[in-house]
């Protein structure tokens, strides 16, 4: 089987060779970019797999980096940072990033991380057609779609994928946290605010679509897809 290529970019180069030398110890491949705009013509011209992406770059920071990513891509990403702030967090959820490591860093940790971020990738991949219909919506997650009233709506993916989880299990109470952990896919510790976002953007997409379901918001629970 081939070898999973990982996008490491970081501006520190030290960092890059330590990273580089245990993954491929681990049996990947890797490539390595020193800034945002680097990183996005190398995400152009290699099949990369995951990319494990630094937040304080110069040319373009890790966001930019990320926000550009998601156009067009759901490639796996990692985000490093020295910083951790609550705001940090939140944004690198918003922006669509599949997990966060702080530094200082143990680079055993960032491998056992890797593995199960690109666990979860092919398992997604693995299954059949992901979709759910109701009353005038279709929710694809396997082509990331999402259709009102046989129109489809453009929608960022992490909020397709709160919205599919919502509905794949209706009438069902999900914590922020629980949202947070089984949408984004690992245990979030702090300010849950993101939830509330992508429910709000969903909200405008969905409002008033029909009388047989809704997006409700539990007050001092959480959300579910509430099916009459």
């Amino acid at each position: 089987m081939d070898s999973k290529k990982i996008l490491i970019v970081d501006d520190d180069e030290n960092i890059c060779e330590l990273l580089r030398l245990y993954l491929e110890k681990d049996g990947f491949s890797t490539v390595v970019a020193h800034d945002g705009k680097e990183a996005l013509q190398l995400v152009q011209i290699n099949n990369i797999d995951l990319i494990l992406l630094d937040i304080m770059m110069p040319v373009l920071d890790g966001w930019q980096v990320c926000r550009e990513v998601r156009k067009n891509s759901n490639v796996p990403i990692i985000m490093l940072t020295a910083k951790g702030e609550t705001f940090d967090k939140v944004l690198g959820l918003e922006l669509g990033a599949d997990d966060y490591i702080t530094k200082p860093f143990d680079s055993k940790e960032v491998v056992a991380r890797i593995k199960a971020v690109l666990r979860r990738a092919t398992d997604d991949k693995a299954d059949s057609v992901q979709e759910v219909r109701y009353d005038k919506l279709r929710i694809n997650l396997t082509n990331y779609e999402l259709e009102v009233n046989g129109e489809q709506i453009d929608t960022p993916p992490k909020e397709l994928e709160l919205v599919y989880h919502l509905a794949s299990n209706p009438n069902r109470v999900y914590t922020r946290d629980q949202l947070l952990d089984q949408v984004w896919g690992f245990d979030y510790y702090g300010d849950s605010r993101t939830v509330d976002v992508h429910v709000k953007r969903l909200r405008e997409k969905l409002e008033d679509v029909s009388d047989k379901w809704s997006l409700k918001t539990v007050w001092g629970v959480g959300y579910k897809f509430e099916v009459k």
